[in-house]
């Protein structure tokens, strides 16, 4: 019974600080009430606020103190949704000085004042593209939209190849002779700001993207895996387990394409909206959304994340039922401010900047 107690004790105060929140964007802006949008700001802020240094440093504070170069991508694209040029400045600079290449991608971790592991990784480099085309484009700074242009150009040069005809792109260089790819990586929205930016080449992966999100997520419980292995004719694929050896699941990697996909007015909001019925089953009555599924729904875990709560939503979104993405987004940010994480923070701000507000451009056409 006292653990109970402690549970709700929890949950009233992350309701609490949100609530909170809230409320101090409001006073700020002089609004009546809350008004659409303001949630997501705050959750921006708040990333922002408690994982970017002074130097554009972005601090993972629960593991261990590292950067990655998905958190400095994380880091721009919130800056530019929350129109924050001087903390994206102070990102990119960082990011620039310390994990760009020679040949334009970005080293993957920094620990201890040095990179760790130079290896790249494609879904940070791209959402680095496309965050300083946006803020470039934002801004009115040709040289940011310059700066995107070169990172996209090495991506397509290095992190895509063509298979049967079709280009597609795979998690990293280190990737392209298995042919493995993680579905979370083909950020739609931005490889069409990248296209309209003159960058022709996501076209034609855009393309083998939702061909390949279209094959993964065929059968019924419609669940997106985590990591796959793209066929010699680029056609197809299966699920395969991580490059650490874990079991295929549905994850933490692929919670991530939900969102992604959910603002893909090209075809990506029917392919986030198949999962609908069985996420819309898990999360009834307050259930659980479980962290991590097998691809058959058997759950993996027995414990939730924000992250699997902003998927849900965004599945919920792409399926018509904006009530229900509401408050599954709300259940998320519960859980990050009673267990705060730099990965659901970051999921929570950039899920809540893409399907509540326009910031970051909405659901594009492709």
């Amino acid at each position: 019974m006292a653990g109970r107690w402690r549970l709700l004790a929890a949950a009233l105060l992350a309701l609490v600080i949100v609530s909170g929140a809230v409320v101090a964007v409001v006073l700020r802006t002089g609004a009546s009430e809350p008004g659409p949008g303001d949630e997501a700001r705050v959750a921006a802020a708040a990333f922002l606020d408690d994982h970017v240094e002074a130097d554009g440093r972005v601090v993972r504070t629960d593991q261990g103190g590292d950067t990655v170069s998905e958190g400095q991508a994380y880091g721009m694209l919130v800056a530019v949704g929350l129109r924050d040029e001087d903390r994206f400045r102070a990102i990119w600079s960082w990011t620039a000085a310390n994990l760009q290449r020679d040949d334009g991608l970005l080293a993957w971790r920094w620990a201890d004042g040095a990179v760790a592991d130079p290896s790249p990784a494609a879904d940070a480099d791209l959402i680095a593209a496309g965050a300083l085309v946006m803020a470039g484009e934002r801004f009115g700074d040709p040289a940011l939209v310059a700066d995107g242009r070169r990172i996209s150009a090495a991506v397509l040069e290095h992190e895509t190849v063509t298979l049967g005809g079709r280009r597609v792109l795979l998690a990293g260089p280190w990737a392209t002779g298995e042919r493995v790819a993680n579905p979370s990586y083909f950020v739609l929205g931005l490889m069409s700001v990248l296209y309209d930016a003159g960058e022709l080449g996501w076209q034609d992966v855009a393309a083998s993207s939702r061909r390949l999100l279209d094959v993964a997520t065929t059968t019924p419980p419609n669940l997106v895996p985590d990591w796959v292995t793209v066929t010699p004719d680029g056609a197809s694929l299966a699920a395969t387990s991580s490059p650490g050896g874990d079991d295929p699941v549905s994850g933490y990697e692929a919670g991530r394409a939900y969102v992604q996909l959910a603002v893909d007015c090209g075809g990506g909001r029917e392919l986030a909206a198949r999962a609908w019925p069985f996420l819309a089953a898990e999360a009834r009555d307050g259930g659980t959304v479980n962290a991590a599924y097998a691809l058959d729904g058997t759950p993996h875990t027995t414990s939730t994340h924000p992250l699997a709560l902003v998927a849900a939503a965004s599945s919920a979104a792409a399926a018509g039922e904006p009530d229900a993405s509401a408050q599954l987004l709300d259940r998320a940010t519960e859980l990050g401010a009673a267990h705060p994480t730099y990965y659901g923070a970051a999921w929570i701000a950039i899920a809540r900047l893409w399907l509540e507000t326009d910031e970051l451009g909405g659901c594009r056409t492709g």
